[in-house]
């Protein structure tokens, strides 16, 4: 079902399904980003730093978190247009293969836009890890359609 601007309540909060993050994933996304910092691709090397292991880039905490956002059915394709932007984006811990993650969501603000079929809402993210441990945070602002006039 299309949710519109006006179907966005401040204060809102969801939490996502969790997901099990594998070796591939990570492994199929810094191939793609062409990441080959050694504490990512070395894990003997990746032991002698601060992380005492592989770790999965940030950016692609950035896209599981959107992934899992987009099943929640939070945003929809009808009425969704686009996303603009995240701010304020942290890393807390490291994620790894075999962490499960699941988001917890909230709408924070509700903004007009000079165009009166649309808005703006924002919201924020934090990944959690099966730990309970923060693993990012970050505000996200969406493009979103306005009702139809009757």
């Amino acid at each position: 079902m299309a949710k519109y601007f006006e179907d966005y309540s401040v204060g809102y909060k969801l939490v996502t399904q969790g997901r099990t993050v594998t070796e591939a994933d990570i492994s199929i996304a810094m191939g793609i980003g062409r990441y080959i910092d050694p504490f990512m691709i070395d894990e003997e090397y990746a032991k002698t730093t601060v992380f005492k292991g592989r770790v999965a880039p940030g950016r692609f905490i950035i896209f599981m978190l959107g992934g899992l956002v987009a099943l929640s059915g939070m945003f929809d394709m009808e009425t969704a247009i686009a996303n603009m932007g995240f701010n304020n984006v942290r890393f807390k811990v490291p994620l790894r293969a075999g962490d499960t993650i699941k988001v917890e969501m909230e709408i924070t603000e509700k903004k007009e836009t000079s165009k009166a079929d649309r808005g703006l809402v924002i919201h924020t993210e934090t990944c959690i890890n099966q730990r309970g441990e923060a693993v990012a945070e970050m505000e996200v602002v969406h493009l979103v359609k306005r009702k139809p006039s009757d």
